[in-house]
């Protein structure tokens, strides 16, 4: 597989690398996330205006820069590398693809928002019981003159607690589990809706992510974001968009994992000499830097399948989120032992990358779902 990026390419994962090096420290990050807002709000309208990635792979009509998934994945990896908490995934990803998809006045002006820095928009799909299926909906959506009224509950919406806007998926019609009559809705939370509550919390990677029950919310027609009962294929995409740019993402972060692994080890003194030396320690980090390349090669093929048919799209992407889920428990598990008791502490930065390297196994379905999904895509 021959994988290069062109000029433009290279200059915004270059801009994006200096910046995250001068302007991203690590301690005020891990500070601003167990405290206050929970993210950095200067840092996000960074991104807009002084870097522009919150549109980078959008098209131009949508207000973007004419990119596409390799800049997804460029901007997503250095993101990891920094282990940074604003939701670029949640809102420049995934809403911002649902958004483009369903077209209309509503998605447009979001969108343009999303791009300026001035909106965050998150998704929230996931319910209790539905366990890691999407289409398991039971939430609904009904007509009630010009409005919708919907009622459920959703869990674990991450960023929801830092967003003005949260895209909610509701059934208008099917069972539970049908495919068919999945609709997609915006609900703006920055107005309190009667009806709608919202429990937010950390996560154990820092992250903020929201709990969310909705008793009869009311919402106007314009609400309705796409094709009545047709929501499902854009929302497949979706979970595969952000599950390839999560596995970007941890391939930076195990990328930056290594490098500390490595330069401790040529530090740590043993027996008079650094314990790198050792055979059996110079082993376990080839077979880590064996791991990020397996994982970095898997993102590489994700994402250029990630504008093919669905079959291939997923395929792909199960493959990338299984081989990433692999690598990211074996580096980070390897890291920790190799730093000794300091591996788990909150003063060394391995001890945060571990943390976050062990939810991205589940984000956008966990390993186990990839390899089912992977095996049962490539025996029909």
């Amino acid at each position: 597989m021959d994988f290069k990026i062109n000029d433009e390419q290279q200059l915004l994962r270059d801009g994006l690398t200096r910046f995250l090096a001068t302007r991203y420290d690590l301690e005020k990050s891990r500070s601003a996330a167990k405290t206050g807002q929970g993210w950095q709000p200067q840092i996000w309208r960074a991104f807009a205006d002084e870097l522009g990635i919150l549109g980078a792979a959008l098209p131009e009509d949508c207000g973007g820069i004419g990119g596409g998934p390799v800049e997804m994945m460029l901007i997503a990896e250095a993101l990891g590398h920094n282990l940074v908490v604003e939701p670029y995934v949640d809102t420049a990803v995934v809403a911002a693809g649902l958004l483009r998809r369903a077209g209309g006045e509503v998605a447009a002006g979001l969108l343009e928002q999303i791009v300026s820095g001035t909106a965050v928009v998150t998704l929230a799909a996931t319910e209790p019981g539905s366990g890691e299926h999407w289409r398991d909906v039971t939430t609904t959506a009904e007509r009630d003159g010009d409005d919708w009224v919907l009622t459920g509950s959703k869990i674990m919406s991450t960023g929801t607690p830092l967003a003005g806007h949260v895209l909610i998926t509701a059934r208008t019609s099917g069972e539970h589990d049908d495919v068919a009559g999945i609709s997609l809705f915006v609900i703006d939370i920055s107005s309190a809706p009667t009806g709608f509550e919202k429990h937010d919390y950390r996560t154990i990677d820092d992250r903020r992510a929201s709990d969310l029950v909705l008793d009869r919310v009311r919402v106007p027609a314009a609400a309705l974001l796409g094709p009545e009962g047709g929501a499902w294929p854009s929302i497949a995409r979706a979970r595969d968009e952000g599950a390839a740019a999560v596995c970007a993402e941890a391939v930076g972060c195990m990328r930056k994992v290594l490098a500390d692994t490595v330069e401790y080890c040529k530090q740590r003194q043993q027996f008079g000499q650094p314990i790198g030396g050792f055979q059996v320690l110079a082993h376990r980090m080839v077979d880590m830097y064996m791991e990020v390349e397996q994982a970095s090669a898997a993102v590489h093929l994700a994402i250029l399948n990630l504008e093919e048919s669905e079959p291939t799209r997923a395929r792909a992407v199960s493959a990338a989120k299984a081989t990433t889920g692999r690598a990211a428990q074996f580096v980070g598990q390897q890291a920790v032992q190799l730093h000794g008791g300091m591996g788990m502490t909150e003063e060394l930065a391995i001890g945060h990358y571990f943390k976050r390297l062990t939810a991205l196994q589940y984000e956008f379905g966990s390993t186990d779902h990839h390899i089912t999904r992977y095996a049962q895509l490539t025996t029909r």
